[in-house]
Order: C-alpha cells, then sequence, then structure tokens
C-alpha cells in the first residue's frame, strides 16, 4: 500500500484515498492480460467493479438494500492501473470502516483482490469468443472449474468441505445454534463453505474458527462464494478466507454442489429455498440417484415450524422421494455433525471406487436447464408451469426460477427495478401449488426471514 493518501468526508461518513498493490493470484499477469483488465474496468464492467470492491470495503454492514451502500459513498471509485507488468488499484473516497489506522485491513484487502481476479477472469475467459461453449453443459461445467481453479479454491486435500447455506437474516437464537454447528464440525476437521453473508452464512465459520485452534489446525478453509447481483445485498464477513465471484446465480450453485462434500441447511427465506429446490430437482435425477450426498436440514427447536413447512411444500409439490433425499435433525448440533462426518466417509469411498476427484465432483451430472442463466423478467416469470403431474426434477426447476425471481425483487438491483417500474411479477400454477408457495413466503415475512429495507410489499401475485 502506498503511504501517501488523502482522507476527506463524504456528508458525515468518513473516507480515504489510496492505492495498493494486489499480491497472489494479481501479481502474475502478462501485459496482454493487464491491458485487457484495465479496458475492461474503464468500460462495460467498471460499474460491476465498483459495486462489488464498494460490497467488499462495507462488510459488515446491516443494510441489504444494493442501492445503500452506493448512496451514502456516491464518490466512491476504483481504478485499475498498469505497473511494472502487474496491477495497481486506486482508491479513491472508499470508506473509513476498511482502515485501521490508515491501513486497509489486510482481510479486507484480499477479498478486494478476489474482485478484480475474478471479474477480470470473467471478462477475458469467459468473453463472447467463448459464447458457443457456453452454450453445452459439459462447457459450463468446464468454466466453473476454471473459475475455482483461477481463485485457487480447487485443492488435492482429503473430502472434508461443508457448505452451509441458511438465510442472512435469522435471530440471536439461531445465530448461536448454527455457531454451535460450525463447532462441532470444525472438532471433526471438517472446513466450511458458505454464501459469504451475514446470519447463517458466517455462524458456522465463527463457531468453526474456535474448534480449528482448539485441534490446531493451521490452514482452515472458509469459503465465500457470492455473485454480482447478490455480493452488494450480502457483503463477505470478515472471516472469509477465499472469496470466489461467479458471473451468475446458476454457476454459482454449480459450484456449491460440486466443491462441497455435503450440505447443512439452516433456516432461511426465499434465497434458501431456491437452494433447496435446486439440490433436490439434481439429485432426483435418475443418473445421480446412487451418489452419496449428504443433505441435513438443522436448526434450534424454535425452527422446528419453518422446517416443517419447508417439509411439506416439498412433499406436496415434489413428492415423498424428494424428501427423503435430506434429513431433519433439530436442536442437536453434536448428531448434525456425526451425521455429516459419516456421510463424508461415504463420499470418499464412492469417489475412490468411481476414480472420481476429491476436490471436484465431476460424476454428478446437472442438466443444461439447471446450468443457464434465468433472467426473472415479467414475461420468463409468468412462463413459469407450476403445474402436478410434470417430472419431479422439471417442476423442481421452475419452482427454483420462480425464488430466484422472488430474490431478485427483493434484493438484486436490477429486479428490484423491473417491479418498480412495471408491478409484481405474476407466477401461474395449479391452485394448491399457488396457495401453498403463497403460504410459505407470508409465513417467511411474518417469521421476518426477509430482511427488507423499509416496510415489505410482495414483489409477485400467484395467480392460480
Amino acid at each position: 500500500m502506498d503511504n501517501k493518501r488523502t482522507e476527506a468526508a463524504t456528508a458525515s461518513l468518513p473516507v480515504v484515498s489510496t492505492r495498493i498493490y494486489p499480491r497472489g493470484a494479481l501479481d502474475i499477469l502478462s501485459r496482454d492480460e493487464v491491458a485487457r483488465l484495465k479496458d475492461a474496468s474503464t468500460g462495460g464492467l467498471h460499474d460491476l467493479l465498483r459495486r462489488c470492491a464498494l460490497a467488499v470495503l462495507t462488510s459488515g454492514s446491516a443494510s441489504d438494500d444494493p442501492r445503500a451502500a452506493q448512496e451514502l459513498y456516491p464518490s466512491f471509485d476504483i481504478q485499475v492501473e498498469q505497473h511494472d507488468r502487474g496491477l495497481r488499484i486506486e482508491l479513491v473516497n472508499a470508506p473509513a470502516m476498511a482502515f485501521v489506522d490508515g491501513e486497509l485491513i489486510r482481510g479486507v484487502a484480499e477479498l478486494l483482490f478476489a474482485v478484480v481476479r475474478d471479474l477480470a477472469w470473467t471478462a477475458i475467459e469467459l468473453g463472447p469468443d467463448e459464447s458457443e461453449r457456453l452454450r453445452t453443459s459439459a462447457g459450463l461445467t468446464d468454466a466453473v472449474f476454471g473459475l475455482l481453479r483461477n481463485a485457487r479454491i480447487l485443492q488435492p486435500t482429503e473430502p472434508n468441505l461443508v457448505v452451509c447455506w441458511g438465510g442472512h437474516s435469522i435471530g440471536r437464537e439461531e445465530y448461536q445454534y448454527t455457531k454451535n454447528v460450525g463447532y462441532e464440525l470444525g472438532l471433526r476437521g471438517l472446513d466450511i463453505c458458505t454464501g459469504c453473508g451475514p446470519g447463517a452464512m458466517k455462524g458456522p465459520m465463527k463457531g468453526a474458527t474456535i474448534a480449528h485452534a482448539k485441534q490446531r489446525r493451521r490452514r482452515p478453509r472458509y469459503i465465500g462464494i457470492t455473485e454480482p447481483g447478490i455480493i452488494a445485498a450480502e457483503s463477505p464477513n470478515p472471516i472469509v478466507n477465499q472469496l470466489v465471484i461467479m458471473p451468475d446465480i446458476e454457476k454459482r450453485l454449480e459450484a456449491f454442489v460440486r466443491l462441497g462434500h455435503g450440505i447443512i441447511v439452516f433456516p432461511g427465506g426465499v434465497g434458501t429455498a431456491e437452494e433447496i429446490l435446486y439440490l433436490l430437482g439434481i439429485l432426483l435425477r435418475e443418473e445421480n440417484a446412487q451418489l452419496p450426498f449428504p443433505f441435513i436440514l438443522t436448526g434450534p427447536t424454535a425452527a422446528a415450524p419453518y422446517f416443517e413447512r419447508i417439509d411439506q411444500f416439498i412433499r406436496l409439490t415434489l413428492g415423498e422421494e424428494a424428501a427423503s433425499r435430506y434429513e431433519i435433525i433439530v436442536a442437536d448440533p453434536e448428531r448434525v455433525a456425526k451425521r455429516m462426518a459419516a456421510g463424508i466417509r461415504k463420499v470418499r469411498e464412492y469417489r475412490i471406487a468411481q476414480k472420481d476427484s476429491f476436490y471436484f465432483n465431476w460424476g454428478l451430472d446437472i442438466p443444461l436447464e439447471y446450468q443457464q442463466p434465468f433472467d426473472p423478467t415479467h414475461e420468463a416469470m409468468a412462463a413459469l408451469e407450476l403445474r402436478h403431474g410434470r417430472c419431479p426434477q422439471d417442476l423442481a426447476a421452475d419452482l427454483r426460477r420462480a425464488f430466484s425471481g422472488i430474490v431478485a425483487g427483493n434484493v438484486k438491483e436490477h429486479g428490484m427495478r423491473r417491479v418498480e417500474r412495471h408491478g409484481p411479477f405474476r407466477i401461474h400454477g395449479d391452485r394448491d401449488i399457488m396457495e401453498a408457495l403463497d403460504d410459505l413466503l407470508r409465513a417467511f415475512v411474518e417469521q421476518r426471514r426477509m430482511k427488507i429495507s423499509g416496510e415489505y410489499r410482495p414483489c409477485y401475485r400467484v395467480v392460480a
């Protein structure tokens, strides 16, 4: 970091201007890569880079409005400059909360470098020249693999990575429970991967840090996987030590299930329901029927009604077979960890028998319709077919898209703008499915599982 820096104040919030020199994956770049990155950062990529960088620099913010940080720091800017065949990053009027005694917090700096690294990789390696490859399922999986490898996430170690899903807006009791589960996982040598935000994404990491310290684990991994539309609403929590930004929600979800050796779901809201439906749709495929994948839904006693609603909704829409793919454990962190550890041992045995890698689940079959980005326009949301009689994995795919569109309308800037401009999304389907969907979403609101700035206004309207 350059010693020359200036301080100013925008409104009542202090800001800092400085320059930093990235280390690691960003200090070994060709001149061509540097030039292309610089061109991208001053062109169409600049606004995206600015928004993601600002999200990292405001880690710990209580707001989940993606426009809040931009309104608080309207003069913030970030520029990528060439320097000795490497990079120099200029921060202009950056939030002072990211600095201590004038120095950028080291963990924040690492996450900032990850933002530049991943957006550069996406712009350069997944640009227009790769459009043909990205029309195939194998090409999309290779793209996910390339992003994770470039981020140095893939490590040929023993299977031990647990993905934790759950809401960023949870109460104190549920948050403490996620910490307790993380602690039990950490005692058993398991690492944590989450969506990188607060709440149920931070708790397991926080609990695991104590357990890892007790077990003297030298290099524990706390992986955060996000995407540009979410990071501004769910800034990375400070425990994340490996961050990767996927280009869209579909590649983010595929990264979770390809990386993780098991998944634990804590109470959450619409985004959590979307993740559950995505995984169930994949596991219900005949090609994945024999593939071991420990999948546990858990929370404290007070969260039991939440999981009862989720379970009822899944049984109504996808059937008993879908419900057989997960286990619900209430108020027992130790049992959760033991069951997960046992399940991961089966994953290890299966991968060895199938000659599959430990660090990337190549054997999992993910069809193209689950990989192609879903753009939640009003027309696309209205075209979803939420009806009985469809193949469960196909219905799961459309249910996942419905929840994805609702997430967009609630917390993603482009989705919020569409709803403001054209009114609520209209979602069509069979009456009992529509009633169950509406009841589930209203329950999320009543239980305060949708942390929305101001009064909650539904971004959807169900039509039976």
